[in-house]
């Protein structure tokens, strides 16, 4: 059976996107999940790709978007 990775890929651009602009702002983790309304370690998961896709739920990555001044397509560009 031939697997589809590009879930799988498309998390990790999304988290390596996320590191990388909250790191560029010059936010913690915590102060972006302050921002964005979320809990430290749900971000914290979400931005490491330890989260599933399934289970970011697409108003969190509004949320983060916004918090970070970015549209959420933004974040989920390869």
């Amino acid at each position: 059976m031939k697997t589809n990775r590009k879930p799988l890929l498309l998390r990790k651009a999304f988290a390596a996107n996320l590191r990388r602009e909250r790191e560029a702002r010059g936010l913690s983790q915590e102060a972006l999940a302050h921002l964005a309304g979320l809990h430290r370690a749900y971000v914290s998961s979400v931005a490491s790709g330890e989260r599933s896709g399934s289970r970011i739920l697409i108003d969190d990555i509004e949320r983060l978007a916004r918090a970070l001044g970015l549209e959420p397509a933004d974040l989920l560009r390869r």
